[in-house]
């Protein structure tokens, strides 16, 4: 049976899809329970909450679905260049966008480099919790968390961009790997090598994860229907993960603007930035992406996002899409269902289809 898997069996749920923890803001209680009641594993990226926040986000999960569900971090929230970060390189950056802000007659912000990382204080709450699965990306959690997870009973899984950070949290004895190919929307979660330097196809990736890791792999990266699954399990995932495909429906709470953006033709044209956030991540093309180009210096993460949220915030309300971040992933031309359930009917019917055929 295509739908019974070392994932299946690991995280007692009925249908090898997971929901891609779509951070910033993008995770809703209503998308996680409508994935994890359909049999698949809901999730909810929690790495921008306060511990407080993940609780009370908790407590509307649990009345919405008694079923398997996870929670997911960014081990590393806070870029180590910020620590040092020198005065005259923010104010280069910031006169570099200043046109920008200019152009929506708002003001540059000021901005403070001293921000803690948040995800020691994130953790206990995920302790506190105990959700089926907590999963993290951006590193791997000191060996004190991971072992507290095993003795609370919490799944853990780590997602590598690479064979060799697949090794690194094999060694670390995470209970999954999510492999992520470089076709995935958002972040890019590298944490051995820069991420221009992890920049793997998926359907390589999880071959070369097969090959030599024992551990369970979800494949993640342009899987958006029934064929994308099929051809991911084939190779030997033992999941799938979709993010782009779920970030359309009602339930997810991306923009009517964003969401449109992902319907329309711009859709195909996506590319790796860091103009906006400060970190590599995969977006529908914009005029920052376009004109501030990659090899181009920026504020290190979370300055960056700090930086450019003013901007986001003002663009939205007058209506200039054209400077705003819609992530993507590579494969979103042919979304279609806007209802979280009804998608995944949609791939478990059509994906029992294909292997059944």
């Amino acid at each position: 049976m295509w739908n019974q898997t070392k994932i299946t069996a690991l995280l007692g749920i009925k249908y090898p899809i997971l929901l891609g923890p779509m951070g910033g803001g993008f995770s809703t209680p209503e998308l996680l329970a409508a994935v994890s009641n359909a049999g698949g594993l809901g999730s909810f990226g929690a790495y921008t909450l306060s511990p407080e926040q993940i609780l009370e986000a908790n407590s509307v999960i649990k009345a919405k679905t008694d079923k398997p569900y996870n929670i997911n971090l960014w081990v590393s929230d806070v870029d180590d260049s910020l620590a040092d970060y020198p005065a005259e390189s923010l104010e280069n950056v910031k006169e570099l966008f200043k046109p920008y802000f200019d152009e929506l007659s708002i003001p540059l912000p000021d901005l403070d480099t001293r921000i803690p990382s948040k995800f020691l204080k994130q953790v206990e709450a995920i302790f506190e919790i105990r959700p089926a699965v907590f999963s993290f990306i951006f590193g791997i959690p000191s060996r004190e968390i991971l072992d507290e997870c095993r003795r609370l009973g919490i799944k853990t899984v780590g997602a590598a961009t690479t064979l060799d950070e697949a090794l690194a949290l094999e060694e670390a004895k995470v209970d999954a790997i999510v492999a992520a190919g470089f076709e995935a929307g958002g972040h890019r979660p590298s944490f051995i090598r820069p991420a221009h330097d992890s920049l793997t196809g998926i359907f390589a990736l999880i071959q070369q994860l097969k090959a030599k890791v024992k551990t369970p792999v979800i494949a993640a990266g342009g899987i958006a229907d029934a064929k994308g699954i099929a051809a991911a399990l084939t190779l030997g995932a033992d999941a799938v993960q979709l993010g782009t495909a779920f970030l359309v429906t009602d339930e997810s709470n991306a923009t009517p603007v964003h969401k449109a953006a992902l319907f329309s033709d711009e859709s195909k044209y996506t590319v790796l930035s860091k103009s906006l956030t400060g970190r590599m991540g995969r977006m529908i093309r914009n005029r920052i992406s376009e004109e501030v180009k990659y090899e181009t210096g920026v504020l290190p993460f979370p300055l960056q996002t700090r930086l450019m949220g003013p901007l986001r915030a003002a663009a939205l309300d007058q209506g200039k899409t054209d400077m705003i971040n819609f992530w993507s992933g590579q494969n979103a031309v042919n979304l279609k269902h806007t209802k979280a359930t009804e998608l995944m009917q949609a791939l478990v019917t059509e994906t029992q289809h294909i292997f059944h055929r």
